[in-house]
């Protein structure tokens, strides 16, 4: 029998969790919940404004843990690190929800959110609507669609979802064959991972290899193994000026100070 990858055991889980959550609370509940939220804050604008200028855009991301690295910060505090991120150049945030694999929390995406004025995606595994809903419910401007996690059919029906809602999505993917899926929303954000979903393993070539078959006017953004200036200088040099940063960020003492080494002073 074929060994589960991380992804797969990842969405196993996460099919149980959004049971769980269904029972806890109505799709209904959450629809009449949305009307608290104040106005979207444009994600995906305030990245393309940055990248326009030809400037790192920077996704900073708040993630206590991962499945191959385990925890990465003891002293986790979500609403500082925000803060942190926001006085030192950060174009938005991402902050991990997912509990199991991740050690994230639903209440350290409102704490992010209100501590800055930044727009803030909401990092977990979406494979249903309900999990969209949610998302704005909690106050997320933007959803993560990996495309390695959905078939074609959950796709467009949770991209679908995100834009009645008026959500903004980052689509990820980490194939020609993903990139192919993602292209037919002519999405406006496209996330490269440079992280294998399945055994973790990372290579900056990933974004290279499929840059020069995204069409022209979509925001690329390079996600995961953004480790030196040197990457952030390779990168730019092939036009790539959107970022999603965590690790390098996290196991730093100052998470903010680091983003402005890496990206701005270094």
């Amino acid at each position: 029998m074929e060994k589960p990858t991380i992804l797969k055991k990842i969405l196993q889980r996460k099919q149980e969790e959004v049971i769980e959550r269904k029972k806890k609370r109505s799709l209904s509940e959450l629809e009449k919940s949305i009307s608290a939220q104040g106005e979207l804050r444009g994600f995906t604008e305030a990245l393309a404004q940055q990248i326009g200028r030809k400037r790192p855009a920077v996704i900073a991301e708040i993630k206590k843990a991962s499945p191959s690295k385990g925890l990465l910060r003891e002293d986790f505090q979500p609403e500082i690190i925000a803060q942190s991120y926001a006085e030192n150049g950060a174009t938005c945030l991402s902050v991990l929800t997912d509990v199991d694999f991740f050690q994230g929390h639903d209440d350290y995406l409102l704490e992010a959110r209100a501590a800055c004025s930044l727009p803030v995606i909401r990092k977990d595994f979406m494979i249903d609507t309900y999990q969209i809903v949610e998302s704005r419910m909690l106050g997320a401007d933007c959803i993560l669609l990996i495309v390695a996690a959905l078939d074609e059919k959950q796709l467009h029906e949770l991209a679908a979802c995100a834009k009645d809602l008026g959500l903004d999505y980052l689509i990820e993917v980490h194939s020609h064959a993903e990139l192919e899926l993602a292209l037919e929303l002519k999405p406006d954000l496209i996330g490269i991972n440079n992280r294998d979903l399945h055994n973790f393993n990372t290579r900056l070539d990933t974004t290279y290899d499929l840059l020069n078959d995204i069409p022209e006017g979509t925001s690329v953004v390079t996600e995961s193994g953004i480790l030196a200036r040197q990457d952030v200088d390779e990168m730019m040099q092939h036009g790539v000026y959107g970022f999603l940063v965590g690790e390098t960020f996290m196991r730093a003492p100052d998470p903010g100070k680091k983003l402005q080494e890496l990206f701005f002073f270094g």
